[in-house]
């Protein structure tokens, strides 16, 4: 996307009230006019359509940014522990419930709403995140492989991915957080760990990579991603982004 695309999306110029009615009101007087140019008047409907769209555009922005104002907390109240062949896995995150219960209430107010796309492919899903406010929607979308941690059959697998991606794309299509319920601290000795969100990135890369995660977590002294500390992170996705290069 270039600068300019980029900057209609983020602050789209939308037209003067007052220009916008008398454009909008020679359009209307050329549709009942039979005699009007057919060229000149696909043209006119072409700048109705964006006028239209910037309008939408504009009114988007205003309510996602007025809807993030009067999001609660949301705290990571739900927590995961058990143990496998890798070894022990203990982390807290916030269910996709507690994200939707909540922002939804907030989201109705200002007349967004949201749903999901998935897609599935070589034991991959995809979901993608269509927020919406009238007759216009912004897409967010993640993938990560079927989560088969925890001796999960094959239908919870993907279950397991799915409500993950569709938290973590809400998340990120509106912008918000969640705080850990320990204030941050995991079990590195009262050491601040990695987020949730750093979590999946370091999934993703050790996927995208072809890490051996075994052998990463060792590596950097851990034995779970969860239990790595937050001052460790730069320096784990180097060390992962130096595997992919070789």
């Amino acid at each position: 996307m270039d600068n300019t695309a980029l900057a209609e999306r983020i602050e789209p110029q939308v037209a003067p009230a007052s220009e916008t009615a008398a454009i909008i009101q020679m359009i209307e007087r050329a549709a009942s006019n039979p005699q009007v140019d057919i060229d000149k008047f696909e043209r006119l409907l072409a700048l109705r359509e964006r006028i239209d769209r910037q309008a939408a555009i504009a009114a988007f922005n205003v309510a996602v940014s007025d809807a993030k104002g009067e999001f609660g907390p949301i705290v990571k109240d739900k927590e995961v522990d058990f143990t496998s062949q890798k070894g022990r896995t203990h982390y807290f995150y916030e269910g996709f419930d507690t994200v939707a219960k909540a922002v939804d209430p907030v989201l109705k107010r200002h007349g967004l709403s949201y749903r999901f796309r998935a897609e599935q492919n070589s034991q991959r899903l995809r979901v993608t995140c269509i927020l919406s406010r009238g007759n216009y929607c912004e897409e967010t979308t993640l993938e990560a492989p079927e989560d088969h941690s925890g001796n999960k059959n094959a239908i919870q697998a993907i279950g397991s991915s799915a409500t993950y991606l569709q938290r973590m794309t809400l998340k990120l299509a509106l912008g918000i957080a969640a705080s850990k319920d320990d204030d941050g601290k995991g079990s590195s000795g009262g050491e601040p760990t990695v987020s949730e969100d750093q979590i999946g990135e370091l999934v993703a890369l050790i996927d995208s990579v072809g890490a051996d995660k075994g052998r990463f977590l060792k590596f950097m002294g851990v034995e779970t991603l969860a239990a790595l500390p937050a001052s460790k992170y730069d320096a784990a996705v180097k060390a992962l982004n130096e595997r992919g290069r070789k």
